[in-house]
């Protein structure tokens, strides 16, 4: 299964590790109901009923949502579709596996901030303290790149493209996505700045940045950094508290803003690492003041006014 999720899917760790979990759990729920040990479990253990019995447990009493739900009815679909290759005579439990349906559910809104949020956000930390250049150089790498949390915290010194002061080069980054996907970003002057009192004099292998014990940053670190200055900005901007600050907030501001600024969509979707173009339609979906700048153009210039008929278009109806 192993060997299949990495040679034969080339799925990212991530994914192999949230797939070993579900596959995991699963099995310890099948084997709490049955009263059987794990290594004596049957297929027919396993049956469509009990996944469904499974997956309901978990949004009864884990209060899992739709959208985790799906993705341990993912991560059990593609076991049913190992199964059916690998062993031909599960064919039919494979196939009921595969026929369990995703729940529907509302997307949810996206978070985004406005110009002045982020800019008070970028603002934040003391940068008088080394602790404080720090936050703020991570903050504005992500709104500089919309890179995930996970994409920042494994960024190493050597994914850094900083031409010298003399050259006029881009500067850029290396960025790896899901599914082991590569992208260049290309990073501001002020973005350099911040990040060179962090680089100078180490390992190129090392990461860009370290946690106060001097290790290398976690996705989960990043998330407690922004929601920190979140909260403190929102005592400043009080819409704020009524906005979810996290890195992913980050990332659809960053996309947001491009958008505003003219970037084509395709353009975006590259920044952003998407596979899809339709996935990165949404931001252009709920961006509502590229839609007030579109609705503005069809305001009427005066009320009550009338485009007045051509006098060739009335000749011709009196000619009738």
């Amino acid at each position: 299964m192993l060997d299949y999720l990495v040679t034969g899917r080339n799925l990212a760790r991530s994914t192999q590790l949230s797939y070993r979990d579900t596959l995991a759990a699963l099995i310890r729920y099948v084997v709490k109901i049955t009263g059987k040990r794990a290594d004596l479990l049957t297929m027919e253990d396993l049956s469509r009923n009990r996944v469904h019995q499974f997956l309901y447990e978990g949004e009864r009493l884990r209060k899992c949502r739709p959208r985790t739900t799906n993705r341990h009815l993912a991560a059990l679909h593609t076991f049913a579709r190992f199964v059916g290759e690998y062993c031909p005579e599960e064919l039919e439990w494979s196939g009921t596996i595969l026929r369990i349906p995703f729940k529907k559910f509302a997307q949810p809104e996206i978070p985004c901030l406005e110009k002045v949020e982020m800019d008070a956000l970028l603002a934040a930390p003391n940068r008088k303290t080394l602790q404080g250049q720090r936050d703020h150089a991570l903050l504005l790498f992500l709104y500089n790149t919309g890179a995930r949390a996970a994409e920042v915290a494994q960024v190493t010194i050597a994914d850094l493209q900083l031409p010298a002061r003399s050259e006029s080069r881009t500067a850029f980054v290396t960025l790896r996505g899901k599914g082991s996907k590569t992208r260049l970003c290309p990073l501001w002057p002020n973005t350099v700045q911040a990040l060179l009192p962090f680089i100078s004099s180490r390992s190129q292998e090392e990461r860009v940045f370290l946690n106060r014990c001097g290790r290398a940053i976690t996705r989960f670190g990043i998330h407690g950094l922004v929601e920190r200055y979140g909260r403190r900005v929102s005592a400043q901007l009080p819409a704020l508290k009524k906005k979810r600050v996290s890195p992913h907030t980050v990332r659809h501001t960053s996309a947001s803003h491009l958008l505003r600024a003219g970037v084509d969509i395709n353009t975006i979707r590259a920044w952003l690492g998407h596979t899809s173009v339709d996935t990165t339609n949404i931001y252009a979906q709920i961006d509502v003041e590229a839609k007030a700048k579109a609705l503005a153009k069809l305001e009427p210039t005066a009320k009550g006014t009338r485009r007045p008929m051509s006098s060739d278009l009335m000749q011709f109806l009196q000619s009738l």
